[in-house]
């Protein structure tokens, strides 16, 4: 990646910045996943919303700032990651981005047509490990399991919520995650 990062910097005539790019679907099929004790041989009940109502949160994070950007999306296709990398583009026409993408069909549809200050880094397939914004999903699950919400409305305002609170956090700022100006040697 190192590589590919000097390559872009000795090329382009604006400021390089490095994001890391996933999405998460959030939804009312949630079990509220808490172990309960009861007597042997007893099963617990488990609360669980037979609803199947949900959306996608799309999100990309510079992890050198933890700056980010977050756009609810109502599906994981071609057309909904076009309007977010658009979208992405247009938020940040001050720099070229290195967006560092996964595998999903949607990254690698043929139709995408990609703005002129966004470059794709794709990781190898099956390493989410790879990708620090997970961490960023685990986070955002973790504060949203504490009741159930009532809607499909009010999940979407309970994850604003939390994005609000932990935006520019520091989870993605670790020393096991290099800086953007660690990989391009700044």
């Amino acid at each position: 990646m190192t590589r590919f990062v000097n390559a872009v910097v000795a090329f382009s005539w604006l400021p390089v910045r490095l994001f890391v790019q996933d999405e998460a679907r959030f939804g009312l099929h949630e079990a509220v996943t808490r172990r309960f004790i009861t007597a042997p041989g007893v099963k617990p009940h488990q609360l669980i919303l037979p609803r199947y109502k949900y959306f996608w949160l799309f999100g990309a994070t510079e992890p050198a700032t933890g700056e980010s950007f977050f756009l609810e999306m109502p599906a994981l296709d071609s057309d909904c990651f076009q309007v977010f990398i658009n979208e992405f583009a247009r938020a940040n026409r001050e720099s070229m981005n290195v967006l560092v993408i996964d595998g999903a069909p949607a990254h690698i549809a043929g139709s995408l047509v990609i703005p002129d200050n966004v470059v794709l880094f794709r990781l190898p397939p099956y390493c989410p490990e790879l990708n620090p914004i997970e961490r960023v999903w685990q986070d955002v699950r973790k504060r949203l399991l504490i009741g159930l919400p009532a809607g499909l409305q009010a999940l979407k305002d309970d994850v604003t919520r939390v994005i609000a609170n932990t935006h520019q956090r520091s989870w993605l700022r670790s020393p096991a995650i290099p800086t953007s100006a660690e990989y391009l040697h700044i």
